[in-house]
């Protein structure tokens, strides 16, 4: 793999005002506090989330492979420290979303099957890629846990319409740190590459993972694990429901954000077009308040690579 910068590019991530903790959770999940319907009590949305938390251990995995492999070759000084941090925390996503998994093995989720999939996806598919697709790749993935982070943050009632406050919190947390290091995987791929249609093929498998292949797992679910749900005229009704959730144009998940996923398709784009500093601001104290904070209790430690006394 040819990884020499090809122009000088100047990252946008190392002139944020923010840092980049890498945050230890212990959620200590609990199988009898489960909503198994903690989407806006849905079986079929709440499935997508389900499955997609299954599948983001193996994407998280992939995007801490390829920033570890590339770190080496950036120039940058304060990126490659942010990539570093981007590392730490997707690694700590990998986990505490594996400890969330267990949970749902117990309420008949197929994770055991799913995870086997799963493997067979990325360990023959994505990880035979080149290191250049790799790193296209994982641009992509970051684009869409990005477009993801801002949907939930502009919609927060989402999370309070469930009692189940460990899952609300770990949902929280993640969509926390993927807007505060949303930029860096992107500018990591500018600088080693900024080859356009490699960065759109990235998107396009990244797109083919989280638009189609989770959702097709997420919709056997409900079946899988209530088949009388296919006779159910209660069970087809939820599935109108979460399909307007999900793709509708309103407030849908990705109905409402498909004009930011394909802003991915500028030439000129980059992830800081869509500024979510005001919202990071809010849920810093929102959620790490250290008498208020709801994940206060859960974290044990944080520090800032590069910057420990």
């Amino acid at each position: 793999m040819t990884t020499a910068t090809i122009h000088q590019y100047v990252p946008k991530s190392t002139q944020k005002n923010y840092e980049m903790p890498i945050r230890h959770m212990d959620f200590q999940f609990d199988a009898r506090e489960l909503d198994d319907t903690f989407f806006r009590n849905t079986e079929l949305a709440s499935a997508y989330f389900e499955a997609l938390s299954i599948f983001l251990t193996f994407g998280e995995d992939l995007v801490i492979d390829t920033a570890r492999y590339h770190r080496q070759f950036v120039k940058d000084p304060e990126l490659k420290r942010l990539v570093t941090a981007l590392i730490g925390q997707e690694a700590i996503h990998s986990k505490m979303h594996n400890e969330f998994n267990d949970v749902l093995a117990k309420h008949r989720f197929p994770v055991g099957l799913y995870r086997f999939l799963a493997d067979k996806v990325f360990e023959h598919g994505f990880k035979k890629l080149s290191n250049r697709m790799q790193l296209s790749l994982m641009a992509g993935i970051e684009h869409f846990t990005a477009v993801l982070a801002e949907y939930m943050m502009k919609h927060e009632d989402i999370f309070y319409e469930s009692m189940d406050e460990k899952q609300r919190a770990l949902w929280m947390w993640h969509m926390l740190e993927e807007s505060e290091h949303k930029d860096v995987a992107y500018d990591v791929f500018q600088e080693l590459s900024g080859d356009y249609a490699l960065r759109m093929r990235g998107f396009v498998l990244a797109a083919f993972t989280i638009v189609f292949l989770i959702p097709v797992a997420a919709s056997a679910i409900p079946v899988i694990r209530k088949p009388r749900n296919l006779i159910s005229l209660r069970y087809w009704k939820d599935v109108r429901r979460s399909l307007a959730l999900l793709a509708g144009p309103k407030e849908g998940v990705y109905g409402s954000t498909i004009k930011h996923i394909l802003d991915y398709a500028r030439r000129d784009f980059h992830p800081s077009d869509h500024d979510t500093s005001a919202y990071l601001e809010y849920y810093k104290e929102k959620l790490l308040h250290p008498e208020t904070g709801l994940l206060t209790p859960y974290m044990t430690k944080e520090f800032v690579p590069g910057k420990r006394a």
